[in-house]
């Protein structure tokens, strides 16, 4: 079974969407976890719990985002190194990058469950609903351990090119979460503790599985003594691209944050609509962040290769990807934004599907800028200029939550400003983004002669 590939060689267009698509498949599944949770507690427990599960979940991406972002940044360094063909410092890559974000992970686990009152304060969680949201995180904090296994290996799978693997780690925790939530919480009634324990099981599964996949079948995962030592200078490559990339999607799930703390204090029916829309998105273009993400492999591969021209054909042919899908699936959710929420709560729960169609209907149509969005942090972080992604990031999210705040205050707009907010927000980032690749490309032609 070959384990590795490269994406330095053939068609670009080819090699892009045949690493993207295990990733976006396997993101679907792993989006499973969470819609399971909504779907099954919505249904059977209620519209409180429905609005404790969402803002809980709001937390767990915040809290989880900053591992996944080390995992991630530590990943195009590996494949920066992969690309450039060497395997003993790749080795000793692994090796450092597995120690310094398990630390990360440890602090951000014990950090979560001392200061758990603090954090759903924060986000204004009604008192109503309160003991709900924390009875679900204090579960689901346990689970932070499997996050951070089952994202660092995948993220070493990934940059040295198997993107499959991870994928049936996924699909089959998916069917395991899926399969417990109705176990636990119709017949055994074990309420939204339940599908925490549906949740954290099935983490565990894939983090373990795949864990044990990479150290017994593929060799180049595989250690010897002389690459478990300290190397500065690879520390301080890891460091840097991982601290990066952390604070990139940290910023942003902060900013989400906000926005979830914004709208619950306009009551359960908004959070309880909001839970469901943000499902519904992480379906409709979670594709084109999955995309992004291959795409940043992609990039890191030819950089360490040296294939300039290859990355400008990259972009070109990233842009036309993204363009097609986008424009698909924003005509396929404003035409089933009703349905889309009945999946979700009850046909009697009238307020919370206006309020979710009345999103839907504003931000569905401009899905074609978030994508251009990702496809940018995945080539500024491909190219090894990560900072730029958290610019981007930062004016994105702070642009949205500062609209969000002063529009929603305004009594004849009120909630719809926060939902206009977030399409503004995108277009001024990937306003930003064209400016910059545009100088990136310029500045690289002056010394690629022949290129593009």
């Amino acid at each position: 079974m070959n384990t590795t590939r490269d994406l330095i060689n053939g068609n670009e267009t080819k090699a892009m969407i045949n690493f993207a698509i295990p990733m976006i498949i396997g993101n679907i599944f792993q989006q499973l976890y969470n819609v399971a949770d909504t779907v099954i507690v919505g249904k059977f427990i209620g519209a409180n719990a429905l609005a404790a599960v969402g803002s809980s979940f709001s937390v767990m991406v915040l809290l989880t985002s900053v591992i996944i972002g080390f995992c991630m940044g530590s990943s195009v360094v590996f494949s920066l190194i992969f690309g450039a063909k060497e395997i003993d410092k790749l080795k000793n890559c692994f090796f450092t990058a597995f120690i310094f974000i398990g630390i990360v992970t440890v602090i951000i686990n014990v950090g979560s469950v001392i200061f758990i009152d603090e954090i759903l304060a924060f986000i204004n969680i009604p008192e109503e609903i309160y003991w709900d949201a924390k009875t679900y995180l204090q579960i689901i904090f346990y689970g932070i351990s499997f996050t951070y296994i089952y994202n660092y290996f995948s993220a070493a799978m990934r940059s040295i090119g198997n993107s499959v693997v991870p994928l049936v780690f996924l699909i089959l925790s998916a069917v395991i979460n899926i399969v417990l939530d109705i176990i636990f919480v119709v017949p055994l009634k074990m309420g939204i503790a339940g599908a925490a324990y549906a949740t954290i099981i099935a983490q565990g599964f894939s983090a373990i599985g795949i864990a044990l996949f990479c150290m017994l079948r593929v060799p180049l995962i595989r250690l010897k003594r002389e690459h478990l030592y300290f190397n500065k200078s690879i520390f301080k490559k890891i460091s840097n691209y991982s601290i990066l990339s952390s604070v990139q999607y940290s910023v942003m799930n902060f900013g989400i944050l906000l926005i979830q703390g914004l709208v619950n204090s306009f009551g359960v029916s908004a959070m309880a609509a909001f839970a469901a829309v943000v499902k519904i998105e992480s379906f409709a273009y979670m594709p084109v962040q999955d995309f992004g993400n291959a795409f940043s492999t992609f990039i890191a591969q030819n950089m360490g290769a040296g294939k300039q021209k290859r990355i400008y054909t990259g972009i070109r042919s990233a842009v036309k990807i993204i363009t097609i899908y986008c424009v698909i699936i924003s005509a396929l959710i404003l035409l089933s934004a009703k349905p889309l929420m009945y999946i979700f709560i009850n046909k009697n729960e009238t307020e919370i599907l206006t309020i979710g169609v009345q999103y839907l209907s504003i931000v569905a149509g401009f899905y074609c800028l978030i994508g251009y969005l990702f496809m940018f942090y995945g080539l500024f972080r491909g190219i090894g200029k990560p900072g730029v992604s958290i610019i981007l990031t930062v004016v994105s999210l702070g642009i949205r939550v500062i609209l969000a705040y002063i529009l929603s205050a305004v009594n004849w707009i009120g909630i719809v400003g926060i939902w206009w907010s977030i399409p503004i927000g995108w277009a001024l980032a990937d306003v930003i983004g064209v400016i910059l690749i545009r100088r990136y490309y310029v500045n690289n032609r002056k010394t690629d002669e022949g290129l593009a």
